[in-house]
Order: C-alpha cells, then sequence, then structure tokens
C-alpha cells in the first residue's frame, strides 16, 4: 500500500471549529481514524465516528498521552473570524494553543505535524502574522516534520464577502509590479483549503513544507 493511501491515525485539535469540523468526516469517509481533542463542554459538537479525548488545547499535559501513536497531528484551534482588532485573542488562544500542540507532538514523536499559518508578508493582521510567525518558528525549533499551510482568506459559508475582491484579484495578478502579492496573498474556497489539507495528511514529508496560496489551490482542486 503506497504512502498515499495507507490508513492513517490522526490527532485533531479545533475539532469543533470552521477547518476541523469539515475536515474530520472527509478523514472519515476516506478510511482514517482520527481522535478528536475537545473540551468538556464542546463535546457534542465532535462529528460523528471519532474517538473524542476531553482535555485543555492550551495544555500539552491533558492531551500528550492521547497523541502517543498517531501518524499525524492536525493543529486547527484559533480565533474565529480572525480580524486586525482580536490581537490580544490571538495571543491568548491561537499562540498558546499551538505551542501546546507543538509540545505534544514532540513528547510524543509523532511524524507529521501539520499547522494552519498565514500568508506572509502581508500588510495587515500584523498580530495574526506575528503570532502565525513565531508558531512557525516554534515548530522549526522543535524540529519536528510539518507540512505549514499558508492561505490568506477562506471563502465558505459565512465567509463570502471577499468574493467582491475577485475583479480586483484578477487585475493585479495580472500587472508585474503587484502579481507576486495577490498570488500570495489570494482567495481560497473552503474545498481548495480541505482538499490540500487531506492531500498532505496522506502524503507526509520527510522534512518541513510550506504550501502557499497557488499550491492549495492547485491540490484542493485535483483532491476533490
Amino acid at each position: 500500500m503506497s504512502d498515499s493511501t495507507d490508513r492513517r491515525r490522526i490527532f485533531v485539535t479545533g475539532a469543533t471549529g470552521y477547518l476541523g469540523a469539515r475536515l474530520i468526516p472527509l478523514l472519515l469517509e476516506r478510511g482514517h481514524h482520527v481522535t478528536a481533542l475537545a473540551r468538556e463542554a464542546s463535546l457534542k459538537k465532535v462529528p460523528a465516528g471519532c474517538q473524542v479525548v476531553t482535555g485543555n488545547p492550551l495544555d500539552a499535559e491533558t492531551f500528550t498521552d492521547a497523541v502517543r501513536g498517531s501518524d499525524t497531528l492536525v493543529q486547527l484551534v484559533g480565533v474565529p473570524k480572525p480580524a486586525p482588532w482580536k490581537g490580544p485573542q490571538f495571543r491568548a488562544i491561537d499562540g498558546p494553543s499551538a505551542m501546546a500542540a507543538i509540545r505534544a507532538a514532540a513528547a510524543a514523536s509523532v511524524p507529521h505535524f501539520v499547522y494552519v499559518s498565514v500568508a506572509q508578508p502581508a500588510p495587515i493582521m500584523r498580530d495574526y502574522l506575528a503570532v502565525r510567525r513565531e508558531c512557525e518558528a516554534a515548530i522549526a525549533q522543535a524540529v519536528l516534520v510539518a507540512t505549514i499551510l499558508r492561505p490568506w482568506y477562506i471563502l465558505g459559508p459565512g465567509h463570502w464577502w471577499p468574493l467582491a475582491l475577485q475583479p480586483v484579484y484578477r487585475l493585479l495578478e495580472r500587472i508585474p509590479g503587484t502579481q507576486e502579492a495577490a498570488t500570495r496573498l489570494g482567495l481560497v474556497t473552503i474545498r481548495e483549503m480541505l482538499g490540500a489539507m487531506v492531500w498532505a495528511i496522506e502524503h507526509r514529508p520527510t522534512s518541513r513544507r510550506v504550501v502557499d496560496v497557488p499550491e492549495i489551490r492547485r491540490l484542493g482542486r485535483s483532491n476533490q
């Protein structure tokens, strides 16, 4: 059986969030075993069919033992609908939860760590970018084999307003002086993002791998 079709044992944090709640059913449909981390208050929101572990995503000690034996740890805890004024929340939730997941993955010797970061550099969302950069640096320092996905904005239910900007994006992508930034900070759909994540999980790298917006689009479309 090839690496791309092996049945994986996947541990997911942020299992009830925007990405996690949609990713888990896809992984289960493909025959993977999924363990979801959830707080006591969120247990009823976890997608059906996966094993559930009760713990605090900000405290690695509450779930490290449950991570042992997993092939992949997918870190998806984060503040919903990121905005420039949510800097304190990014510092209180996004950063600590990623650091806890990194510590758990390192302690449990997980072969593959998947982290959703953000496209960079960018002219706005400085706190959001800063937290993501710190977490990427921590992944490197922990010497984890990792896939880091860097979307800018994910279009999907409740997140459609940037569609109005698509004509502007198309124009900027044709102008040499703005082409690179417009492509790097381009929009991806929820289907493209999920498709790219499934591909990343099923195709474990041998070292740290970064997947930017153009590659998210390509992988997502080819894996739908």
